[in-house]
């Protein structure tokens, strides 16, 4: 099967893009993506993802046959049939690959995520070997825990990777994926900021899961009118301040 040269890919980008007087910042918030992706494009170290070729042709003013062989092509030069077929079946195995990455990514997540499960229960039962009832465990840490590992599970395995194109095209603030729902006035979902907000919510959501039952253990153990009069305020914290790495990391990226 035809195989991209993507170091040569990368030098025609390059090449497109400065004739166009677009820095590669420029460019990339013209297709919503960060500049690092441009960047890793013309250093060959990666590929567009297969949705964004045409538009990335249009605004450079090539056609995606021409991109995707990192060269012009002339009039006079019309490809072969041959050269058409080694180019779609090229583009087929790069969409296939992003795929791969992604079932990848996914699935390294998931190890993460159920690594985080095994040390929260083995935290529990740790607590509860310390004289901390069921009762009391769950009064004290079922919420946080049960909306981290529920919500974190979701961000991990479930929540998709890319927006639908019309989250570029149009000012959105809010997600909805079957029974979850995103509300965030101010902050624009688009593809740009999107990824950066689902490692937020997500490295929040983990350390969070991890850390909360080691914190309310050393709060209740050794300053227990502390644990008392500031329960309230420790479980809010935990469950609601995942919206500060979600709000920062979109109003960055936007």
């Amino acid at each position: 099967m035809y195989e991209i040269d993507n170091e040569k890919f990368g030098v025609f980008l390059a090449q497109l893009r400065k004739q166009k007087g677009f820095t590669q910042k420029e460019l990339a918030q013209k297709l919503s993506i960060s500049d690092k992706a441009v960047s890793k494009w013309e250093r060959g170290l990666s590929m567009p993802d297969i949705t964004l070729l045409s538009p990335l042709a249009n605004l450079l003013g090539v056609t995606v046959t021409e991109l995707l062989s990192g060269q012009y092509i002339s009039e006079p030069e019309h490809m072969n049939v041959q050269d058409v077929e080694k180019l779609v079946s090229g583009t087929i195995k790069l969409s296939a690959k992003e795929e791969q990455q992604r079932g990848q990514q996914r699935k390294r997540r998931g190890i993460v995520y159920l690594a985080c499960v095994i040390v929260v229960f083995l935290e529990c039962g740790l607590l509860y070997a310390l004289g901390y009832s069921l009762d009391r465990l769950t009064a004290d840490i079922l919420t946080v825990e049960g909306l981290s590992l529920l919500f974190g599970g979701w961000l991990c395995l479930f929540a998709k990777e890319i927006l639908p194109a019309y989250y570029d095209e149009n000012k959105i603030h809010t997600y909805s994926d079957g029974i979850f729902r995103m509300n965030m006035a101010g902050i624009n979902f688009n593809n740009s900021n999107w990824p950066h907000i689902l490692h937020a919510g997500r490295l929040w959501l983990m350390v969070v899961s991890v850390v909360f039952p080691l914190l309310y253990f050393a709060v209740s153990w050794f300053f227990p009118v502390i644990w008392s009069s500031g329960k309230l305020y420790f479980t809010l914290f935990a469950c609601l301040g995942f919206l500060i790495p979600i709000i920062v990391a979109g109003k960055r990226y936007e």
